[in-house]
């Protein structure tokens, strides 16, 4: 099967054709119709976050058809259309029973530590398997696995509740996401901070209130929107050093932020007058749960969360397209999300 892989670090991704894997009992193989190209593949590729073992196959947001079953998958047929949550976990060690298998002590993610949906067909356990409903599209389905699915992580660790203020710093996948969903769980005001105005413009048509912090202070900007209270949650979603002192900087009193945006730099704040005098939070937002996806895809069918105007690109199973998507990410460029069509 065809196949765009990761064969090393800081070096562009390759074509290469390898046999369609073989399932075991409990696994399933689906048909690839649609992955998500995420910002987390370029940090892949730079090698900001490692990938292991090498060379693999790129690409965790995966939407199909299941092509085969194990034989002991009962709940799965050839032909269902499904998604695919991104973790393969055990089920069985204290983490998974405790349904927090993010940190399963044999937890593999696809398309970085096994092969993942940048292909023609991806293997997985039956365990990781969704049901698609037939009113979304494929390429909805894969995006709803990572940049959905972890805003709606992030909201549900920042306990944003009913008629609260939000600050989502990053309009882009998981920014349109955030903003949708913050609204869905009812929020009062979402603020979307960015420095791309077609982003940004975005942000607004899914009615957050927009702020451009290209040549504006964004912290400033919410105080004088909040008559200086600042937001009860404000998500990070970029993954850097200014965004998350942003973020901070912009709490109210008992503010949480949920930094969700990957980097491996640090960043400074005051104690004492932005998190001690607050008695704010500042919380670690590590992937999403499968118990969290049968919510995000109801919400999804229902028309609260609507992805059809974030996908702004689709490109084929091609290794210079997807390269050259990886490097337009790399750039901040005003791409919101682009997905694969094998």
């Amino acid at each position: 099967m065809k196949t765009v892989r990761l064969v090393e670090p800081g070096r562009p991704l390759e074509h290469q054709a390898v046999p369609v894997p073989e399932i075991g009992p409990r696994d399933v193989l689906v048909r690839v119709k649609a992955a998500g190209i995420c910002h987390s593949d370029a940090h892949y590729r730079a090698g900001t976050s490692r990938v292991d073992p090498l060379p693999l196959t790129l690409g965790h947001e995966v939407a199909g058809v299941v092509e085969r079953t194990g034989a002991a998958v009962p709940a799965l047929q050839a032909g269902h259309r499904v998604c695919l949550h991104y973790l393969a976990s055990c089920g069985d060690c204290a983490w998974c029973r405790r349904g927090h298998e993010q940190f399963c002590i044999s937890g593999a993610m696809i398309g970085k530590h096994r092969d993942g949906g940048f292909a023609e067909f991806i293997v997985v356990p039956a365990r990781s398997v969704v049901r698609l409903p037939d009113e979304l599209p494929f390429e909805q389905g894969a995006i709803l696995m990572c940049s959905s699915a972890t805003a709606l992580h992030a909201l549900r660790k920042a306990r944003l509740a009913p008629g609260e203020t939000v600050a989502v710093f990053g309009a882009g996948g998981l920014g349109s996401s955030a903003i949708q969903l913050a609204r869905a769980f009812g929020a009062l005001t979402v603020f979307a901070v960015d420095i791309k105005p077609g982003k940004l413009k975005l942000a607004e048509q899914l009615g957050a209130v927009p702020i451009n912090a290209a040549d504006q202070d964004p912290v400033g900007q919410i105080l004088r929107r909040t008559d200086g209270r600042g937001v009860d949650v404000a998500l990070e979603l970029i993954g850097l050093p200014a965004t998350m002192r942003q973020a901070v900087g912009s709490l109210a009193i008992f503010g949480r932020a949920a930094l969700a945006g990957i980097t491996d730099k640090s960043f400074e704040i005051a104690p004492y007058p932005q998190v001690l005098n607050k008695e704010a939070e500042i919380i670690g937002v590590s992937d999403h749960l499968a118990q969290e996806l049968p919510l995000l895809l109801e919400w999804a069918r229902q028309g609260k969360l609507d992805l059809s105007a974030v996908i702004t690109r689709v490109v084929p199973l091609e290794a210079e397209a997807i390269n050259d998507a990886l490097d337009r990410l790399d750039r901040f460029s005003e791409d919101v999300r682009v997905v694969i069509r094998p």
